[in-house]
């Protein structure tokens, strides 16, 4: 297991995130990303929760990556993960804005359990994960509550629209965290948004890694009017027949 001191740590971290333009963070909050990558390091090696096992790796494709969409979320918005995974962008976001109340939704089960045993180790009160899917009855209970939904690299904009936008409140917004090609899944997915009650904006940008660059796309989609009752459909039926 690839290990790594404090110091070490917390300079890579700067350095990512002044190359990225992302707000720095208190020493307190940089310590608890660097205990939360000793966890995630130490349970990766039995529980396969991430291709990812370097640390400058993580700090900048997960930590960083997931810190680009939080200058887009208003103070003390609500905010649901859709499709966490192990907890990104949820974790980095829990941990560098306090003020946010944090759901994550995933249907995989050992993720959520990670999620909530780091959650608890990090002393995040602002995060709970909860396992299940967009279009399960339990979840639709919570359809127009959230200020944001944010989502990375779960599935093509056009399904992910029918997915997400639903949880939307009016006013609020999706933000999706999409690579190089999330202009063309943008244009692909016009339909699907408009019929959902949104209306999107591309937001494009580089991810400076530690000797290149990566191209990424920050789609967001602003809730102007209701969606209708029938979606999110199952996914089955979301897949075959995409809006």
């Amino acid at each position: 297991m690839e290990t790594m001191n404090y110091q070490d740590f917390s300079k890579l971290f700067a350095d990512s995130c002044e190359k990225n333009g992302i707000s720095p963070l208190s020493e307190t909050q940089v310590n608890t990303f660097w205990r939360f990558t000793e966890h995630l390091m130490k349970v990766n090696e039995t529980t396969n929760l991430t291709a990812i096992r370097s640390i400058p790796d993580v700090i900048t494709k997960h930590y960083v990556d997931s810190l680009t969409v939080s200058s887009m979320i208003p103070e003390g918005a609500r905010v649901l993960d859709l499709g966490c995974g192990p907890g990104f962008p949820s974790i980095p976001l829990a941990i560098a804005r306090p003020d946010l109340t944090i759901r994550a939704l995933d249907s995989t089960d050992k993720k959520i359990r990670f999620l909530n045993e780091s959650a608890d180790l990090l002393e995040l009160s602002n995060l709970k994960g909860y396992s299940g899917r967009a279009e399960d009855p339990k979840t639709r209970k919570e359809l127009g509550q959230f200020d944001v939904v944010v989502s990375r690299a779960v599935a093509r904009m056009n399904v992910l629209s029918e997915l997400c936008i639903p949880y939307v409140f009016i006013g609020g917004k999706l933000i999706a965290m999409k690579g190089a090609k999330g202009d063309e899944e943008l244009a692909e997915a016009q339909n699907a948004i408009k019929i959902l009650g949104g209306a999107a904006k591309n937001h494009a940008l580089e991810l400076i890694t530690n000797d290149s660059s990566e191209a990424r796309c920050l789609i967001e989609v602003f809730k102007v009017k209701e969606t209708p009752s029938t979606y999110p459909r199952q996914y089955s039926a979301i897949l075959k027949k995409p809006l």
